[in-house]
């Protein structure tokens, strides 16, 4: 597979593209009301070399086999990932997502045979403005199956969370901005519902909160308090659905190479039960993290 050395084009993007976590974060957990234990996350992640990996994550806590498919993209050219979507298909799986390479934004499908080799790789372009954002997330809600509704989020670097409607034939409109989100160190998205989603956000300064934005034009999110410190250690938050009761998370240090998981009960505010599982084994130091997810039509979190 050739490095994306030169990269292509689809749809113009919408205008105006406009701790201690430390890392034992355990302190803020407690062990009431927790997700059963067999919960799991397909962690994903590109390295600095430009090669995507995927990897089992359990609440045992223990990682499978890390999986690579090696030299995808240039070294060092990946900024941020969205979540992949992750399905298995005849020939083997198939692949597909949004990243921003330098000021750009891409969808790109991959096709993988059984043995793990790319057959066929397009990326597409989405449009340019994105050198300023310092984190994204693609949200499809598979309310109607014909016609899910999928908005894209971006955090950027002074604070304002923008959101688009991405329609069926890949154009993009502004769907509403806020602001006051400057010290937001990485979010996550934990719930899709007819009505709104939710993020899990963590801050510089230790704090983990829900941020339920409601699907309107508005845009008003409503920030609410999960833990008042000891979160600020990780660079990285990357969550999953776990069954019906909430959600599994795995933070991300990336200063020591670690990374621990969580199950988190609904949603409540301070209320909400959090469990430590411990440190996940193995190192996890790539640039970038993200999840891979089920087929849209599975695709279901209930975090909130």
């Amino acid at each position: 597979m050739r490095k994306l050395h030169t990269i292509l084009t689809m749809v113009a993007a919408a205008a105006g593209m406009v701790a201690a976590a430390t890392t034992t974060a355990t302190a803020a957990t407690t062990a009431a009301a927790s997700p059963a234990a067999g919960c799991a996350l397909n962690l994903g992640s590109v390295t600095a070399g430009g090669d995507q990996t995927f990897q089992r994550v359990t609440t045992t806590p223990s990682a499978g086999t890390r999986s690579v498919v090696p030299n995808l993209y240039s070294d060092g050219a990946v900024r941020m990932n969205a979540s992949f979507v992750n399905e298995p298909t005849a020939a083997g799986s198939s692949r597909s997502g949004r990243v921003v390479i330098g000021d750009t934004m891409y969808q790109h499908w991959i096709e993988l045979d059984k043995s793990g080799k790319v057959t066929e790789s397009q990326p597409a372009r989405i449009g340019g403005g994105w050198s300023k954002f310092v984190d994204h997330e693609t949200s499809t809600f598979n309310d109607d199956p014909t016609h899910p509704r999928t908005y894209e989020y971006a955090l950027r670097s002074d604070g304002v969370l923008f959101r688009w409607v991405v329609g069926d034939t890949g154009a993009w409109k502004a769907y509403g901005s806020a602001p006051g989100f400057a010290s937001v160190k990485s979010m996550t998205l934990i719930s899709k519902a007819a009505a709104y989603d939710t993020f899990l956000a963590n801050t510089r300064g230790g704090a983990l909160y829900t941020i339920r934005i409601p699907v309107n034009t508005a845009m008003k999110p409503v920030v609410t308090k999960v833990r008042a410190a000891t979160w600020q250690g990780f660079e990285t938050l990357v969550a999953g659905g776990c069954g019906n009761y909430g959600t599994v998370v795995v933070g991300i240090d990336k200063e020591t190479k670690s990374a621990y998981l969580y199950t988190f009960g609904h949603a409540d505010g301070v209320k909400t039960s959090i469990t430590g599982h411990g440190k996940v084994p193995g190192t996890f130091g790539d640039p970038n993290y993200f999840r891979f997810a089920p087929p849209v039509k599975s695709d279901w979190l209930f975090g909130e």
